[in-house]
């Protein structure tokens, strides 16, 4: 309900997986009632979300740390740390290219993209191109 005059006041569009939370009848039914447009979302395409691209970076930065961690609060310790070293420029790019996926996922008729990302470690990665 916060976001909801946000959202009217600058004329967004919702994105969210399919999961099954999000498109239980409540959820549809109060973002009808609240006439919130969500943007269509093909099922088995979550390369196409911003977050899904930072949970990668994530997972790819915590097994090479030394030491690894060893317990529940040292991987939550470890997330938060890496979760900080992650660039602002790179979450920016990853947010202003949400509309570029969204019409060459378009044009694939909801089929498989490439793009690249480069990230801080210079790895090339398929996922976004800047």
């Amino acid at each position: 309900p916060i976001v909801v005059p946000f959202i009217h006041d600058h004329h967004l569009m919702l994105q969210h997986d399919n999961a099954r939370p999000h498109v239980a009848r409540i959820c549809t039914q109060f973002l009808e009632a609240e006439n919130i447009p969500v943007l269509a979302w093909p099922a088995y395409s979550p390369d196409m979300s911003p977050i899904e691209h930072v949970w990668d970076a994530l997972d790819r930065r915590i097994p090479p740390r030394v030491p690894v961690p060893a317990n529940i609060q040292q991987l939550r310790t470890a997330i938060e740390a890496e979760w900080t070293n992650i660039p602002q420029a790179t979450i920016n790019n990853l947010i202003n290219s949400t509309r570029r996926r969204c019409v060459v996922l378009r044009e694939a008729d909801g089929g498989h993209t490439s793009y690249w990302f480069l990230d801080p470690h210079n790895t090339v990665r398929l996922h976004i191109l800047e």
